[in-house]
């Protein structure tokens, strides 16, 4: 390992920008759909090092002492978010005469943009480094840091947050729910990049010890929260829930009428099949994102062929588009929403998306980037307008779930108190404009995550994507794959875990960021003092 190291240290130039960028990539193997957290070992391990050899001329000004680091950093950055998200640019293949020429942006020109952020955290590190377990402190400090501003800054964009490479299956979900996403990411790099000690032996024994007992504990906990016992159910019998997964061909969501009566026709046929294995009817049926190819609100034999289908009792809630009327003379607004239909047809309850996607349902700066040619990927006039809150749905029965749109289930910062009152999370979303890539899976985890966090069973019903029903442990109950037709039926369930408020996660994550700032403030002191 020392010589291994050694030679990382040492290496320049082109091949050292090269390491950089494969350290980065070769981390994503530890999201889905591999789960292989192990190759998070490797990533960090080659980032220390690779830092410990970012080193300036001595007569380098400030800025100057940092841009190795930060080039390292922003490398290994761009090598992370080209091998995680090169599949956005197959949503711009959906209509390529339109948006081909986009796709160099996609797939190179966010990754360089968030690459930054790893490239400031290296940059901070580097202002902390020392020569033993100091700078793995550092390291986890500042990747804490700004994991934490990238989940809000320019409208904020979490995926793929470090955290989430520790947490491929439910046994290694459960700290989330204490910590949250960015405790867990502060703690993983720590985890991963102590390894880099091996090889520069330096504060060798308590790094690695510290490293060891992290682990014990974060899968000691998640085998005490997986193995506690159920609390008893209520004395209400437990309404059953049917997710339809239609797998419609994004593409012909955007022909002709004809195409249209048939995308509505499947969601009805899917809804009313009788139950596999002589099972409960549905009391509540559950259709993806924008699952009406049409205004709902216009089409009053849309509601009526609904109202025949549906028993009296049951409910069905489906993403729609919505429409405002603004008044003469001015353009309607139009909002990705969720609407609550009874069974005779009704809408009894809706909610606004409130956390726009930029570029896909609105363009952030119109007014300039729109004399530029740039519109959004999805075809309404003016785009979507963002929901200025989000509502709860309350259901004739008394259950109240959480709505989250598409991605909107990616940030916990979009949980709002309303959450304590619900009785699970619904996310209705459309996966189908990323393929058959890693996306979807990569959306299902993050929404799995959301579930563990929040102690709430999640309902999540895809157009295609991962359709599902997960407990409020992050574990699958029930599933459709990617590219699967069909629908599953699962019973929701009162049990939940004991729940924690946000306030609490956000206490811990400054706590944790604020013990591995000072293990590194104090490394540093001792190194100046030692060099001089």
């Amino acid at each position: 390992m020392e010589r291994l190291s050694g030679r990382v240290i040492l290496v320049w130039g082109f091949k050292r920008a090269l390491l950089a960028i494969l350290a980065g990539a070769v981390g994503v193997l530890a999201l889905p759909p591999f789960g292989f957290f192990a190759a998070m070992f490797i990533s960090f391990t080659l980032l220390v090092w690779l830092l410990d050899g970012a080193a300036a001329g001595p007569d380098s000004s400030f800025l100057g002492r940092l841009w190795p680091a930060f080039a390292i950093g922003w490398l290994f950055g761009f090598g992370y978010f080209v091998a995680g998200l090169w599949w956005l640019g197959h949503a711009l293949l959906i209509d390529a005469d339109e948006f081909a020429w986009a796709l160099p942006l996609a797939i190179l020109g966010l990754p360089a943009f968030l690459a930054i952020f790893y490239g400031v955290a290296t940059a901070l590190a580097r202002l902390l480094w020392s020569d033993g377990m100091g700078r793995i402190a550092a390291l986890a400090f500042a990747f804490g840091l700004l994991e934490w501003l990238r989940s809000f800054l320019f409208t904020g964009f979490p995926w793929n947050a470090i955290g989430y490479g520790a947490m491929p299956i439910p046994l290694m979900m459960q700290s989330a729910h204490v910590i949250g996403v960015l405790g867990v990411t502060i703690l993983a790099v720590f985890v991963f990049a102590a390894p880099a000690l091996l090889g520069t032996r330096q504060g060798r024994i308590p790094g690695i010890g510290l490293a060891v007992l992290i682990v014990a504990a974060h899968f000691g906990y998640g085998y005490y929260a997986l193995n506690l016992p159920e609390p008893p159910a209520g004395g209400k019998t437990a309404p059953v829930v049917r997710i339809v997964q239609p797998a419609i061909d994004q593409e012909a969501k955007m022909d002709t009428d004809a195409d249209r009566t048939a995308i509505f026709d499947k969601h009805l046929s899917l809804s009313v099949q009788p139950p596999a294995n002589g099972g409960k009817r549905p009391d509540i049926i559950v259709w993806p994102e924008t699952a009406i190819p049409f205004i709902l609100t216009d089409n009053q034999d849309a509601l009526t062929r609904i109202a025949d289908q549906l028993d009296d009792d049951q409910i069905l809630i489906t993403g729609a588009v919505r429409v405002e009327d603004m008044g003469p003379g001015l353009e309607p607004r139009y909002y990705n929403s969720i609407y609550v239909i009874d069974g005779r047809g009704q809408i009894i309850g809706a909610s606004d998306k409130t956390h726009l996607v930029p570029f896909g349902e609105y363009v952030p700066f119109e007014n300039i980037l729109g004399y530029l040619g740039i519109q959004n990927v999805i075809e309404l006039p003016g785009g979507f307008s963002a929901a200025a809150s989000r509502q709860l749905l309350t259901l004739p029965s008394g259950i109240k779930l959480y709505p989250l749109i598409c991605y909107e289930i990616i940030f916990p910062n979009e949980m709002t108190p309303e959450i304590r009152q619900a009785n699970a999370i619904l996310n209705v979303t459309n996966d189908a404009w990323f393929g058959d890539t890693p996306g979807p899976y990569q959306h299902f985890l993050q929404a799995r995550v959301r579930a563990v966090e929040q102690g709430l069973p999640l309902i999540r019903s895809a157009n295609t994507g991962v359709s599902a029903y997960v407990d409020a442990h992050g574990r699958l109950i029930s599933g459709i794959d990617f590219n699967q037709q069909g629908f599953v039926d699962a019973t929701l369930s009162s049990a939940t875990v004991s729940r924690i408020d946000d306030s609490v996660r956000k206490a811990y994550f400054w706590l944790i960021i604020g013990v591995v700032g000072i293990i590194a403030v104090i490394s540093r002191m001792g190194f100046i003092s030692r060099a001089n």
